[in-house]
């Protein structure tokens, strides 16, 4: 069984929360636009294991930590992760080849700044964006997932909503 926490976005924002929100999860999965190397250095010493996939204003020391992109399996789980990867019955025609070739299970994008978790029944994949951390963007709430993966399986997802975004004036 591994607990899992996953965020998107930070945009260089570091919340304190973060560590309380994700202290005892195995893995923390960032999926992009973290902003400055900083965010995952922390991120780091919260849980044993984190994974980053760099987003479209990643670069300099994030771009040289993290991947484009993160396929790996998890207590039985095929899991893909990208910053930018469309959504389900909406992804390019090489996403969806990809997804069906290595038999994925769960998908984690981010980008949009949308909370979005879907179920794709054509494919049979979980689809998780889990919306935006930091507060630069256009997204209301400032959001976080936490999941189970246990033997094959995806369970008890939490979505934690860290409060309204800062309006700039």
């Amino acid at each position: 069984m591994k607990r899992i926490g996953i965020l998107s976005d930070t945009h260089s924002c570091w919340d304190a929360r973060f560590a309380e929100h994700f202290a005892g999860c195995d893995e923390i999965w960032h999926a992009g636009d973290v902003g400055d190397i900083s965010v995952i250095k922390q991120l780091e010493e919260i849980a044993p294991m984190v994974r980053v996939v760099s987003g479209n204003i990643d670069h300099g020391d994030v771009c040289r930590r993290a991947k484009e992109v993160e396929q790996f399996t998890i207590e039985g789980v095929n899991v893909f992760m990208t910053h930018i990867g469309g959504y389900p019955r909406k992804y390019s025609p090489g996403v969806k080849r990809l997804l069906k070739e290595n038999n994925i299970n769960l998908m984690v994008t981010g980008h949009s700044h949308i909370l979005k978790v879907m179920w794709d029944h054509e494919l049979d994949v979980l689809h998780v964006n889990p919306g935006a951390a930091g507060y630069y963007g256009w997204q209301q709430q400032r959001t976080l997932v936490r999941l189970i993966i246990d033997n094959g399986t995806m369970r008890d997802l939490e979505i934690i909503e860290l409060g309204k975004r800062k309006i700039e004036k």
